[in-house]
């Protein structure tokens, strides 16, 4: 990990086209800015475990019994293929 130490309006640059600025320092918070191209996700450490650990449950439930419930319910989108 690469530890950095950075005032109010100063700023890291991250592969050239991500910049992340530092814009308020308030007791242990600290305000950020961060521009990036569109293409580039940014999201909170927690958002993204979230969204990991969605991820994993519903691969692990496409092998069980939503599929198969699905395609007995015959619901839109899912085909059976034999």
């Amino acid at each position: 990990m690469l530890v950095l130490s950075r005032k109010i309006d100063q700023s890291i640059v991250i592969d050239g086209s991500i910049r992340i600025t530092v814009l308020e320092v308030s007791g242990d918070r600290v305000k950020l800015g961060i521009v990036a191209p569109r293409e580039v996700s940014v999201l909170r450490q927690e958002l993204h475990d979230e969204i990991v650990a969605e991820n994993l449950r519903a691969a692990q439930t496409v092998d069980g019994a939503i599929v198969a419930d699905a395609l007995r319910a015959g619901t839109a989108g899912v085909r059976r293929v034999d």
